[in-house]
């Protein structure tokens, strides 16, 4: 089915592309060394050395395998028996120079279309096509051409949702993976997210599914039911969002060349943490995932932040300004660390924790790029 562009009826409404590559990092390293092809795969720091896993192939990714999780767990299911969890697994060390040179030669594809192009990872970007440069009369059309352009450009697979905003683009392109295409028009845009089971709405992960699950909310017509005063007693402001997308809206626009203040990582845990010990090996493992963004967009931050929330929902932060930029796991985790064990608990249980850097050197950074990570099944940001 296409979505049209131009058309009087549909003057208002926009057209947007997500498009998302298929397992980039993996699929990167499987295209330039043919022994890693068709076999588990993941990309991200060593077993040995507490490690947290960027990516995983497809292959690895049928073993429960998944981008945040510590590469000791992937590496074996049960550390003290020794019991491998994926036979075979291969593991590779990030080659961010070589990912950073194919999202350029991508983004550089995305610009042959339209100027409206909001980078959200080195392997994801929002197109706005409601207006595009080749005057191409369908949005699926611009898809079908993006991905083909990409794949003889890289010789890798990309995805691809279409819709009529963001969040419903971000949805299509979930919906048919790998190498796939997706339309969601604008006429069955609110039965497609009533009938959508609520974890696999984009941004609910499986803390919020389950709170959401405890409340009677299954599916996006159970969500349409709650007034917009119900979520924000239970969700904060978040619960804003969830009245929006719940009836198909999301007035978002396609941001382009957006500077970026910060980078960051935070994780919801799916049962509130007690022990001091595995607070702090949570927070060395969020510590491990900022220096890899850090990396990506070779970049360092003077500013540190630790952000923490309790199981009462109650929130606080604590920051440090150095004279230099940092970028080092290990500054990074020393930092934050004594900032978490400057805080007086009291007892407390800890339901997220996160850190972010800020007042970057951006001389390098002209657009944000997000990178969606998920660990307990929760966005970190």
């Amino acid at each position: 089915m296409e979505l049209p562009l131009g058309q009087e009826s549909v003057a208002r409404t926009k057209k947007i592309v997500h498009v998302d590559m298929d397992a980039f990092y993996a699929s990167v390293e499987q295209r330039d060394n043919p022994s890693y092809r068709g076999k588990p795969l993941v990309v991200g720091g060593s077993p040995n050395q507490r490690g947290v896993v960027a990516a995983a192939s497809y292959e690895a990714r049928k073993f429960g395998i998944h981008s945040a999780m510590p590469s000791v767990t992937a590496f074996v299911f049960d550390v003290a028996a020794g019991i491998a969890k994926c036979p075979g697994l291969i593991f590779v060390r990030p080659r961010f120079d070589v990912y950073r040179e194919i999202s350029a030669a991508i983004h550089a594809i995305f610009k042959h279309y339209s100027d409206f192009v909001e980078g959200v990872a080195l392997d994801e970007a929002y197109l706005d096509v409601t207006e595009n440069k080749q005057n191409i009369p369908y949005a699926s059309t611009i898809a079908r051409h993006i991905k083909t352009a990409i794949f003889q450009e890289t010789q890798l697979t990309a995805t691809a949702g279409v819709s009529i905003n963001k969040f419903l683009a971000k949805m299509a392109s979930g919906q048919n993976k790998p190498n796939g295409l997706t339309v969601i028009l604008p006429e069955d845009a609110i039965a497609f997210v009533e009938q959508l089971p609520i974890e696999k709405f984009h941004g609910i992960g499986e803390v919020t599914a389950a709170k959401m699950h405890s409340l009677g909310i299954h599916t996006g017509a159970d969500l349409k039911m709650r007034s917009l005063t119900e979520l924000t007693h239970h969700f904060g402001k978040a619960g804003h969002y969830y009245y929006k997308i719940a009836r198909a809206e999301d007035d978002r626009p396609v941001e382009a060349n957006r500077v970026r203040k910060s980078i960051g990582a935070e994780t919801s845990f799916a049962r509130d943490l007690t022990d001091h010990n595995e607070m702090l090996q949570e927070l060395e493992q969020i510590a491990q995932i900022v220096e890899q963004r850090l990396e990506q967009h070779e970049t360092r931050g003077r500013t540190l932040t630790l952000k923490i929330k309790f199981s009462d929902y109650h929130q606080i932060t604590r920051s440090k300004t150095m004279l230099a930029s940092i970028s080092e796991l290990s500054t990074i985790f020393e930092i934050a660390k004594a900032l978490f064990e400057s805080i007086d608990l009291e007892n407390r249980s800890i339901r997220l924790l996160g850190i972010s850097l800020s007042n970057l050197d951006n001389a390098k950074q002209t657009q944000v790029i997000q990178l969606p990570l998920f660990q307990n099944g929760n966005i970190i940001f």
